[in-house]
C-alpha cells in the first residue's frame, strides 16, 4: 500500500517530516524517503530499503544532516520515492499512494508525445512515481498536469508534489485514499493518516474531498480545484489497514471495528466460553463482539512484537505465513479446554488461519469458531495495493466457487454467491469451513459492515467483495 507526508514550516521541517513518516510504517515494508527543500541547499533526497530495519533506524543519520523548510516523504510498499523530477515545470519532487492499471497503454501514449525512456526497476517494472511525473509534464503548468495525472490513471493516485514554492497535494479522483491538512503555529502539514500529526503539535484543519488539488506553504492552504461529487473510498482502510488511532471522514477506525464485531454478535447464536482477536487487527473487532454478546474478551495468544512487529515482511508469501506463525505465542491457559471464537479482518487465502487454528487445536482449544470481520473476498481489488498476489485464484473464495461450478464462473454466478441470502453462498462458506477445519464459519454481512462505518454506504468501495465499483 504506502502512505505519505509533507511539511511546510516557517522553521526547519526535518524533525516533523521524520516523525510524520514514521508514523506511516503499518502501510508498507519496502521503501521508505524523504526530500527537503532549502533556500540555500535546494533538494536533498534520500531513499533506504527498510525491509529488514523500520524506518527510524534506516533515517536517523539523514534527519541529522538534512535542512529545509519544505519536505515530503513516503513509506512504500513497492516503488522507490519520491523522486525528483527536472522538467518544464522546474525542478519537484513526487510521491504517489497509487495503483496504475493502465500503465501499458500510458507509457505507449507518452511515448508517442514525445517521452524517451523509463528506467526500469527490479523485475522490469516502471516506477509508477515516475509515470505519473511524465504525465503530470505532458501539460503547461503543473495544475493542469497534476490533473492529468488523476484523470489518466486507471486504478487510483494521490500524491504530494513539492517545489521550492510550496506543496501540491491531490487526493484521488474518486477518495479511494485519505489526505488531510493539519496546522500549527507556524508550520501546515500534509498526511495521509491524521493521527500522523497529532503528537508534534498539529490540528486538524480540513479533509481533502474526492479529485480536489491543493498547495501548503508555510502560511497555509489554498484549493485549487474543487472536490467532486462522487466519492469511492476504500471500505478495507477501516476493516484492516487504518492503524487504530486513524480517522477517515470523520470515522475512527477503532469504533468501526467495534460496530463491526457488535454487528456479528447480534447475528451470531453460538455460545463460546471467550471471543478473541487475531492480532492485530482482529482486536477491536473482537472487543465490540464481546461488548455486544456478554461473551468474555481474552487474548489466547500474543504478538511477540519487541522483534517481530511488522505484519508485512518479508515479500516473499511462504515466507510470511511461517513469520506470521512464528509471531504469535500460545497462552497455553487460556486456550486448553475453552470452545473459543476468533475473528479476523477478513480470510485472503486461508492459509494462515488454518495454521492458526490448527495451532488453537493442538493446544488444547475444544472448538474454533472462526468470524471474518468482512464479507468473503470474491474479487482482487483493482484500486488499491492489497495483496502481491498475481491471481484471484490466490483467493479461497474463488477456488471453492471454481470447484462447485466445475470451473464455470461466470459474473452472474459471483453475484449469487455474494448473496448471502442465496443458498450457494451456504454452500461456499461451509466448503470453506471443511477445508480450513473451522468449527463454525460466519462473515460479516456487507450491509453490517457498511453500516458499520457510519457513512453514506455509496461512498464507499465494495468492489473486493461484490465486484460493483
Amino acid at each position: 500500500m504506502g502512505g505519505f507526508f509533507g511539511v511546510a514550516s516557517k522553521l526547519d521541517c526535518v524533525f516533523d517530516l521524520f516523525f510524520g513518516i514514521d508514523y506511516h510504517s503499518h502501510l508498507g515494508t519496502r521503501r521508505g524517503g524523504m526530500c527537503v527543500w532549502d533556500k540555500e541547499k535546494g533538494f536533498n533526497r534520500a531513499i533506504h530499503n527498510i525491509e529488514n530495519a523500520p524506518f527510524r533506524t534506516k533515517f536517523d543519520s539523514e534527519v541529522k544532516e538534512m535542512h529545509g523548510t519544505l519536505g515530503i516523504g513516503c513509506i512504500s510498499d513497492f516503488e522507490p520515492q519520491p523522486l525528483t523530477v527536472r522538467s518544464h515545470h522546474g525542478t519537484y519532487a513526487l510521491t504517489t499512494v497509487s495503483k496504475i492499471n493502465n500503465t501499458e497503454e500510458l507509457t505507449d501514449r507518452i511515448f508517442n508525445n514525445g517521452h524517451s525512456h523509463f528506467l526500469e526497476m527490479s523485475g522490469g517494472d516502471i516506477n509508477a512515481t515516475e509515470l505519473v511525473a511524465a504525465l503530470i509534464n505532458e501539460k503547461e503548468n503543473l495544475i493542469d498536469g497534476i490533473n492529468n495525472a488523476l484523470e489518466s490513471v486507471d486504478g487510483s493516485l494521490s500524491l504530494l508534489l513539492l517545489t521550492p514554492k510550496g506543496i501540491y497535494c491531490a487526493r484521488d479522483k474518486l477518495g479511494r485514499t485519505p489526505i488531510v491538512i493539519g496546522h500549527k503555529e507556524d508550520a501546515f502539514c500534509v498526511s495521509f493518516e491524521d493521527f500522523a500529526y497529532k503528537n508534534l503539535g498539529y490540528t486538524t484543519l480540513k479533509e481533502l474531498g474526492p479529485g480536489e488539488i491543493g498547495v501548503i506553504d508555510a502560511e497555509g492552504y489554498k484549493m485549487i480545484k474543487t472536490p467532486g461529487d462522487k466519492m469511492r473510498m476504500c471500505t478495507f482502510l477501516w476493516v484492516y489497514y487504518g492503524y487504530p488511532s486513524s480517522s477517515y471522514e470523520g470515522i475512527s477506525v477503532e469504533r468501526m471495528r467495534y460496530n463491526c464485531g457488535a454487528a456479528m454478535a447480534r447475528r451470531d447464536h453460538v455460545k463460546p466460553d471467550v471471543v478473541a482477536g487475531v492480532p492485530d487487527s482482529g482486536l477491536a473487532h473482537a472487543i465490540g463482539y464481546a461488548n455486544e454478546s456478554g461473551v468474555p474478551f481474552s487474548r489466547p495468544f500474543i504478538k511477540y512484537t519487541p522483534t517481530w512487529p511488522r505484519s508485512f515482511m518479508p515479500t516473499i508469501q511462504s515466507q510470511r505465513n511461517l513469520i506470521a506463525k512464528m509471531k504469535l505465542i500460545a497462552v497455553d491457559d487460556l486456550i486448553r479446554d475453552k470452545k473459543l471464537l476468533l475473528i479476523d479482518d477478513s480470510i485472503v487465502s486461508g492459509t494462515q488461519l488454518r495454521e492458526t487454528t490448527e495451532f488453537l487445536y493442538t493446544s488444547g482449544a475444544k472448538e474454533v469458531h472462526i468470524r471474518p470481520a468482512c464479507p468473503p473476498l470474491l474479487y482482487g481489488c483493482k484500486y488499491l495495493n492489497f495483496s502481491r498476489s498475481s491471481s484471484e485464484m490466490d483467493l479461497i473464495t474463488r477456488r471453492v466457487i471454481d470447484r462447485l461450478e466445475n470451473g464455470n464462473v461466470t459474473e452472474e454466478v459471483l453475484k449469487e454467491y455474494a448473496d448471502p441470502d442465496n443458498p450457494k453462498y451456504d454452500v461456499m462458506v461451509e466448503e470453506i469451513r471443511k477445508e480450513l477445519n473451522f468449527t463454525s464459519l460466519r462473515f460479516n454481512r456487507l450491509d453490517d459492515m457498511l453500516a458499520a462505518v457510519e457513512i453514506d454506504k455509496n461512498k464507499l468501495c465494495t468492489y473486493c467483495w461484490n465486484g460493483e465499483e
